[in-house]
């Protein structure tokens, strides 16, 4: 149940909001899993996502590795979304602190999620704070950096069919750090 919003809307229609809510329940076309390089899904959300949408999840994902590889920052992997509400599953690999380049990474990684819902020509996809978790990513710097992702990619790709790009954060702490930054930030049309 999603508790509280922050919206913006941008020059081109395109929509943001910020919740404070459960991303398992998500009915966007995607939501975005924060996941391990290996796509090995087992604690923070990866592990809920895998509890809600059932076990195909990580076999599916287990699959993708063997085929493609290890999946990078900048390139997400994606698979169906099981038992979720939701139609597919983009995991992104986000930064742990003090392996050295965070921002670049976790902006690549928000960067190549919203490139890949494009290739899926997906209408809205939905995110939680990469990297705040377990990978323990100041969630200040994470705000600042994913808010800053979102506006660049959509600043650099115009045609982009993107119309709802949500922030699905589990709890009121964070999700008023990324409500005080989108307020903060002049960027965006009431």
């Amino acid at each position: 149940m999603v508790q509280a919003v922050k919206a913006r809307t941008f020059p081109s229609g395109q929509r943001l909001e910020i919740t404070q809510g459960d991303i398992t329940a998500e009915t966007t076309d995607a939501i975005v899993n924060a996941a391990n390089r290996y796509l090995e899904h087992g604690a923070g959300v990866a592990g809920a996502i895998v509890r809600v949408g059932g076990p195909q999840i990580q076999a599916e994902s287990s699959r993708w590795v063997q085929e493609h590889g290890l999946v990078s920052h900048s390139e997400p992997a994606y698979t169906l979304a099981g038992n979720l509400p939701c139609q597919y599953i983009i995991h992104a690999v986000g930064p742990m602190w003090g392996e050295a380049d965070e921002e670049t990474k976790l902006a690549d990684a928000i960067r190549g999620s919203l490139r890949l819902a494009d290739q899926l020509d997906l209408r809205s996809i939905a995110f939680p704070a990469i990297s705040t978790g377990i990978y323990r990513f100041p969630v200040l710097l994470a705000a600042q950096v994913i808010l800053s992702s979102i506006r660049g990619y959509l600043s650099d790709n115009p045609t982009s069919r993107l119309e709802l790009i949500r922030l699905v954060l589990y709890d009121r702490d964070t999700w008023q750090v990324f409500a005080d930054v989108l307020e903060q930030d002049d960027y965006l049309s009431s």
